[in-house]
């Protein structure tokens, strides 16, 4: 069972991923859990994930909604794309992140659209291999995200000048 939603939670951008259905098998028959995975984002460069399980689907939304604005980090976007090409992986699923000139658009899956969405990247070109379960795309996303560094980050942490 696949969901794609979104709503404004606060000043959050909120997308809802993928909403799993979970059956154990009790003596009275079958207990549903459900999981599900949400981004979150501020639409100016912080972004995060959570993934949560409950007994109903608006209860496991809501821990994961409170696990994602814990587990944000920090973009660096520059005339609304990254800055540089950038790979993540996470098991099996690679994403691959490349910059995109004014007016491109968002390239992406559906996973990997909603962190891009939320984390207000608004030109970006990219392409996921392996895995395509939506769950480790978005972990693979946030894996490329996390390693963006600006041209001054580099020169500092470098202590040169690249100009």
């Amino acid at each position: 069972m696949s969901t794609e939603s979104s709503s404004s939670h606060g000043e959050y951008i909120d997308r809802v991923v993928k909403i799993k259905r979970c059956a154990a098998v009790v003596k009275g028959g079958r207990r549903f859990s459900f999981a599900a995975m949400v981004v979150m984002g501020d639409g100016r460069g912080r972004v995060g994930w959570g993934y949560s399980k409950a007994n109903e689907v608006p209860a496991s939304v809501e821990k994961a909604q409170k696990q994602a604005t814990r587990e944000m980090v920090t973009v660096p976007l520059i005339n609304g794309t990254i800055p540089h090409r950038a790979v993540g992986r996470f098991g099996a699923a690679k994403v691959i992140l490349l910059p995109a000139s004014l007016g491109t658009g968002i390239i992406a899956g559906a996973a990997v659209r909603a962190v891009c969405e939320a984390a207000g990247i608004n030109n970006i070109l990219t392409k996921s291999y392996g895995s395509n379960n939506p769950v480790t795309l978005v972990k693979a996303t946030m894996n490329a995200l996390s390693r963006m560094r600006t041209l001054q980050e580099v020169e500092r942490l470098r202590g040169v000048s690249l100009k």
